[in-house]
């Protein structure tokens, strides 16, 4: 475990759900990855993000899921990808990132609270 926070310090990231619109490849990544766009609703709008998740995903699998982000993280290059969010994830027991996802869809945007 990482040292405690407030909850103050909680509320300054923001996590908000999206869907996948779009995924390709992402052949000059220097570990497999995928280059996606995901629609954040119309307050924050369709973002980039460069993910490591090509072991338990296919390009097709992606197109439509709902996923977790941080948004307000600063944009961060990664190679020819300018990532503007960043996807959240689990590491499985071998150490491929399995997406943090909701259970039920929930609009694109929400807040994680």
């Amino acid at each position: 475990m990482t040292e405690t926070i407030t909850y103050a310090d909680f509320e300054r990231v923001d996590i908000r759900a999206g869907t996948i619109i779009e995924a390709l490849p992402f052949p000059e990544a220097r570990k497999p990855a995928y280059k996606l766009s995901i629609d954040f609703g119309p307050e924050i709008g369709i973002k980039k993000s460069s993910a490591q998740i090509t072991v338990h995903y296919t390009l097709e699998d992606l197109v439509g899921r709902q996923v977790l982000a941080v948004v307000n993280f600063p944009p961060r290059q990664i190679g020819p990808v300018r990532s503007e969010v960043l996807t959240l994830g689990f590491e499985d027991a071998a150490g491929a990132i399995v997406l943090a996802g909701v259970e039920r869809p929930v609009p694109n945007g929400k807040k994680m609270c």
